[in-house]
């Protein structure tokens, strides 16, 4: 019981830090693991060696894979071929289904680019298909957040379910993980957007329209044209479906059945299906949409940037994976089997665990990180060791991961903020709509799990 309580109290204080005290997510997990080591006794000479392997064995794997997966998603926004996806999905649609049009958009875009920026890119073109179909702005605007949502939490390479995998063990299979994610996420989606017809024709007032802010002032065709001239849209999809390709098929390939045989051609495809290997092809394809004067220097800014911005998720995540080498090197993890056998809650736990934290401190990608390293040692207990009891454990921790958006989250005030809702009004919508979804994305890896677990 002692080491239960233990372990409630670090959740709780690592989300009092994060949320509360607003202290950066990786020293919350790193003080977390040493205070873990000593509350369970671990001895003082093996402390930093299991913070160190957890921390650096992680990294190690998973680290580039982040990077270049950033690196990517940036060069899709600076060459304009998200803008350019977003009018070919607009163009099959029609303008009959403006809100469809916005989740699938989004849904898309947030396979390798972050949901913040997504949301940045695209709201112009929502805010173009409002007016022309004189839909109301509300109901575009959930469609959108919700189909970013959908994929940001539950398909690699976005980093935070790259991140479960790796903690979970399930990193070499990620083909395996993206053949399940994406129908899940469908459903995710496809939820979200159903609440979101319920404002299709709201009348609830917005904010005004404020000069600060330079997206509200320019219209999508401003926007098309700040891009120069827009790669087509099969090059703007390549990029994307390539690494998908490539990490699938490798997959295929490392099946017991061998079904391409043994040999020196499927060790070339299990090596382009690398994620590493398949994200720098994906990259290489990226680089080739950049057009215009100052290429190398558009190329270097983008690298610049993703290398800013995957830092801090990559520290983050060995963190999170130190904290969890601590629990399982303690007691913790015998003690927590028998309970955890005897309650029979399976996939229930990780998803209610992923959710409090979501909810309490408002990071997606941290309760991924910190839900999957807790819960990495105790997979064998509850049954989920498995390759597709740990791909249903990703996906149940991503799914909790959408539960709730708030004000503690960056994404709701990008939604909000850029949508014109008032608060009031954000809360009524978009943190429904998340709860919405992240419950519908549940019900869907509990299902999957009642009929092969």
């Amino acid at each position: 019981m002692y080491e239960i309580i233990v372990l409630l109290l670090l959740v709780v204080g690592i989300v009092l830090l994060t949320a509360k005290w607003n202290i950066n997510p990786f020293l919350a997990l790193i003080a977390a693991a040493f205070i873990a080591a000593f509350a369970y006794g671990v001895p003082m000479a093996e402390v930093t060696t299991a913070i160190g392997e957890g921390f650096g064995g992680t990294i190690g794997n998973i680290g580039l894979v982040i990077l270049v997966g950033t690196m990517l998603g940036g060069i899709l926004e600076r060459s304009g071929a998200a803008i350019s996806m977003a009018d070919f999905l607009v163009r099959v649609l029609g303008p009959k289904f403006p809100n469809l049009t916005m989740s699938l958009v989004g849904w898309l875009v947030s396979i390798p680019v972050f949901c913040d920026s997504g949301y940045v890119i695209l709201n112009s073109l929502r805010k173009a298909i409002t007016l022309r179909t004189g839909v109301s702005s509300i109901g575009t605007a959930v469609a959108l957040m919700t189909g970013l949502y959908a994929t940001h939490t539950l398909v690699p390479p976005t980093p935070g379910p790259l991140a479960a995998a790796e903690n979970v063990g399930i990193s070499h299979n990620l083909g395996f993980l993206i053949a399940v994610g994406l129908p899940v996420s469908l459903v995710a989606a496809f939820a979200g957007l159903v609440y979101a017809q319920r404002f299709t024709h709201s009348t609830m007032e917005l904010l005004p329209p404020t000069g600060e802010d330079d997206l509200d002032n320019k219209t999508y065709e401003e926007l098309r044209e700040s891009y120069g001239k827009l790669p087509s849209a099969g090059a703007s999809f390549l990029p994307i479906i390539v690494p998908l390709i490539l990490i699938c098929i490798a997959s295929i390939a490392n099946l017991p059945s061998a079904p391409f045989g043994a040999g020196t051609v499927t060790d070339i495809i299990v090596f382009l299906g690398t994620p590493l290997v398949a994200l720098f092809i994906g990259l290489a394809v990226a680089v080739c949409l950049l057009r215009g004067k100052g290429k190398l220097e558009q190329f270097n800014t983008e690298i610049t940037s993703a290398i800013e911005i995957a830092g801090p998720i990559i520290f983050i995540t060995g963190a999170g994976a130190a904290f969890g080498g601590i629990l399982g090197a303690s007691a913790l993890t015998d003690i927590l089997a028998d309970s955890l056998s005897s309650l029979g809650l399976g996939l229930l736990v990780p998803f209610l665990i992923s959710a409090a934290l979501k909810t309490a401190q408002g990071s997606s990608t941290v309760a991924l990180v910190t839900t999957s390293a807790i819960l990495a040692p105790l997979l064998g207990s509850m049954g989920l060791d498995s390759e597709i009891g740990m791909v249903l454990t990703v996906l149940a921790i991503g799914a909790g991961s959408m539960v709730v958006s708030h004000a503690n989250d960056s994404f709701f005030w990008v939604v909000s903020r850029l949508s014109r809702l008032p608060v009031g009004v954000a809360y009524r919508t978009l943190t429904v709509a998340s709860g919405i979804e992240g419950v519908a994305a549940f019900i869907t890896v509990w299902i999957i799990g009642a009929i092969v677990l």
